[in-house]
């Protein structure tokens, strides 16, 4: 598995004090943004598999606040140095950062562990229902090749 070209990753940082803590997620100077569209919440029970969609002109930005996953790209973009390549991240509540998936990379995930995981995600375009820019492969796409179960060594 490699690194796909134009993913960036943001490590967090937390302010901790007797209070608890503070983290800045993301800010209009971070190379990363681009422009705002559209903030959303997500969460998804333990073991669920969220794959794959990828889109033609939106970019995302993923933060999984609680819980823990297992996020997996793959470059759909025939003109990208990486394209074909997979690309696995493990995020989550103990591993805090913010990671950007250009447009034309196919992305999901998998709830690790036994409790639900929370995804806040930005987009730098707003959903629109009447043309979405969504693009579904199956979980188990052939061409990707991934495969999602847990292994033991």
């Amino acid at each position: 598995m490699g690194s796909i070209v134009g993913v960036m990753k943001k490590q967090l940082v937390k302010h901790c004090d007797d209070r608890g803590f503070f983290m800045e997620l993301l800010r209009d100077d971070d190379e990363m943004y681009g422009s705002f569209g559209q903030a959303s919440l997500s969460m998804s029970f333990p073991g669920v598999i969220k794959a794959f969609h990828y889109h033609r002109l939106q970019d995302d930005i993923w933060f999984f606040p609680s819980g823990h996953a297992q996020v997996v790209l793959h470059d759909m973009r025939p003109d990208s140095e990486s394209y074909r390549q997979t690309q696995v991240n493990y995020m989550g509540e103990d591993s805090p950062y913010l990671l950007f998936i250009p447009r034309g990379v196919a992305h999901g995930y998998r709830v690790l562990g036994s409790r639900a995981a929370t995804i806040v995600y930005f987009t730098n375009m707003a959903y629109n229902p009447a043309q979405p820019d969504e693009y579904r492969l199956a979980y188990d796409d052939p061409d990707i090749g991934f495969d999602w179960s847990t292994k033991f060594r």
